[in-house]
């Protein structure tokens, strides 16, 4: 078995065993946020690290999903109903934020999502009689799938894992698949591919839907988890979280965003119960994987390995006597 494998089963029986072995129901809870965070941070990879199209806007759309099954049992109707519309309405913002933002590309395409988000936080502000203003939409129930009821943590810990590993999965067979190899085309050689004959645009466009429909199912197990959604879900400091858990990461790999959105749910919720200024904690960090490593801490991980390895394999050569 390769050191990659070997180290992603020891992740894998980790994660499945951690509620046997963390202590307390605090830290359930934080591998719960950890899991749905990456699922979001997965979904903007697709846009970031596969497309080469970097959103400040994500955590707009992550929040109209939320705001989607909140308001939907608020009207009265069941979880099966409020999450099934939740997800088509996610994937059809995403469809709708995707056909204004591919007006353009780079800078541009930053400055759109940037705005696109930023209104959608307005509205989430501002029109009070849908989302409750800042009071927000409050969850008092959870669902119970199969008679299990998610208001226990280990079940709520354990189906979000259920969620994290299928949206894994689903993530390696979509960048692995033709479509991933013509997208990460689009991201290097655009014009090349449009002269191949590709829909560049039409290519981006399906990959968005792929990251709203990630960004969708983190929406609603966020919802559950805080069983409380407001706007300041949307705001551009949600946005440029999950952007940076993708960039430290390693953006354009399927670990990297896992181990940004461990970082940065690790630092927020248990580094900040000793140290008072972790946010200067978590941009020095950020800094010092920029400087060091700036192709994420996945790959700049990996490179020093194999940078290791090579250099204790190198036969050391002995001279021999005239």
């Amino acid at each position: 078995m390769s050191a990659r494998n070997l180290a992603i089963a020891l992740a894998f029986l980790a994660l499945v065993t951690l509620p046997f072995w963390m202590p307390g129901i605090y830290y359930i809870n934080v591998g719960s946020q950890i899991l749905f965070y990456a699922i979001f941070a997965l979904g903007l990879n697709v846009l970031v690290g596969y497309a080469g199209l970097v959103s400040l806007g994500h955590a707009g759309l992550f929040g109209v999903a939320a705001y989607a099954t909140g308001y939907m049992l608020q009207l009265g109707y069941g979880h099966t109903e409020a999450i099934l519309v939740a997800l088509v309405i996610g994937v059809a913002s995403m469809a709708l934020y995707a056909v204004l933002s591919l007006r353009s590309t780079g800078i541009g395409f930053i400055m759109i999502t940037l705005a696109l988000g930023e209104i959608l936080w307005g509205l989430a502000y501002r029109w009070i009689s849908l989302t409750g203003g800042d009071n927000g939409i409050n969850v008092p129930t959870r669902p119970a799938p199969f008679g299990y009821s998610l208001t226990v943590p280990t079940t709520f810990y354990y189906v979000t894992l259920i969620i994290f590993v299928a949206s894994v999965v689903l993530s390696a067979v979509f960048v692995n698949s033709p479509f991933g190899a013509s997208l990460m085309g689009t991201r290097d050689q655009p014009r090349r591919m449009n002269a191949l004959g590709y829909h560049v645009w039409m290519i981006r466009f399906y990959a968005c839907l792929f990251s709203g429909l990630l960004t969708a199912l983190s929406g609603i197990l966020f919802v559950y988890y805080t069983q409380f959604i407001s706007p300041q879900t949307l705001s551009l400091t949600s946005s440029a979280e999950v952007l940076l858990m993708v960039i430290s990461g390693g953006p354009g790999t399927l670990l990297g965003p896992i181990v940004g959105a461990g970082l940065v749910v690790v630092v927020k919720n248990v580094v900040s119960g000793f140290i008072e200024r972790w946010n200067f904690l978590l941009g020095a960090i950020f800094v010092a994987i920029v400087i060091l490593m700036p192709e994420g801490l996945v790959p700049g991980t990996a490179r020093l390995w194999r940078l290791a390895f090579r250099k204790r394999a190198k036969p050391v050569k002995t001279e021999t006597p005239s």
